[in-house]
């Protein structure tokens, strides 16, 4: 790779200070840019099996991706500074990205705000931002497909940034994506049922995320695949059986017939018109119902 590719990667350009996180696609440490003045930055390190024909497409995909967006500058997108890859092994590829280093992310900022926790004119500013940046992505034909807390940062001015884009994937209509997405918290019934999907995981992401910055913890706590769609159930209702997708092997009748909780025990806090914009209908197909509630939410958010 060349140009505004992958450069070969020397690690002395960057001194490692503490690690961050671990993950399953790759380990975060906090690092001092040597070459830009000492310039405190995110460094993610990714061992990649290598193949015969070199770097797997799949990698190769990713780093496109990211320097697609990093082209745009957006706001609310974590900026990519430097890629560098370096020959592990005669099998193993050592990629290393380098992104601006912000300090907390949406979890730790809501562990951190002081009871009763974020104020309506702040929700309101991060939901704004929030979508923002899932706008951009889908505009780009984008699916993030792993959006949570921790995927998410936020500056000490208060600006949010989408990161971790390790699951994205630029979405065809005729492309396959895989059912194996999104932390099981915030994963949409589609998703689950392995039927098909688009952008609107996404935005059920967004959604889970918007009641979590009320309620200060996260809407769907499920242990399991099934465990996961009969608290959903239980919180949003059972669709009709007319309304089951006839594509997934998981029949309607494993789950109860359940009726939607009220606004009020799902959202405590929210004001009359934020209820009355959210109120939810039942007998909807799944993703209708996502996409329908989701722009009652979006209203609500940014018209209060």
């Amino acid at each position: 790779m060349s140009g505004r590719g992958a450069k070969n990667c020397s690690d002395q350009n960057y001194e490692e200070i503490s690690l961050i996180g671990n993950g399953a696609y790759g380990t975060v440490y906090k690092a001092r840019d040597l070459k830009n003045d000492g310039q405190i930055v995110a460094m993610k390190r990714i061992r990649i099996q290598n193949t015969e024909e070199g770097m797997p497409m799949s990698a190769i995909r990713e780093i496109a991706l990211l320097k697609q967006l990093e082209n745009y500058e957006h706001p609310n997108i974590v900026r990519l500074l430097d890629v560098r890859h370096s020959q592990a092994t005669a099998s193993e590829i050592r990629l290393m990205l380098v992104f601006e280093y912000i300090d907390q992310d949406l979890s730790s900022y809501l562990e951190g705000c002081p009871s009763p926790g974020l104020g309506p004119d702040r929700i309101k500013d991060l939901m704004y931002q929030l979508l923002n940046g899932v706008d951009f992505l889908h505009a780009h034909r984008i699916v993030h497909r792993d959006l949570k807390p921790q995927n998410i940062l936020v500056t000490g001015q208060g600006q949010l940034k989408l990161a971790d884009f390790g699951l994205a994937r630029v979405y065809g209509f005729q492309m396959a994506l895989t059912s194996v997405v999104v932390t099981l918290w915030y994963r949409a019934p589609e998703v689950i049922l392995q039927a098909a999907y688009a952008t609107p995981v996404d935005i059920w992401s967004c959604g889970c995320i918007f009641v979590e910055l009320f309620n200060r913890r996260p809407l769907f706590c499920g242990d399991s695949d099934i465990n996961q769609l009969s608290k959903i159930f239980e919180v949003l209702g059972l669709p009709s059986k007319e309304d089951w997708p006839e594509s997934v092997t998981l029949p309607w009748n494993s789950f109860k017939p359940l009726a939607p909780q009220s606004l009020e025990q799902l959202i405590p806090e929210i004001d009359p018109d934020g209820k009355d914009l959210l109120e939810v209908r039942s007998n909807v197909a799944i993703i209708k119902f996502v996409l329908e509630t989701f722009v009652r939410i979006l209203f609500c958010v940014l018209s209060s």
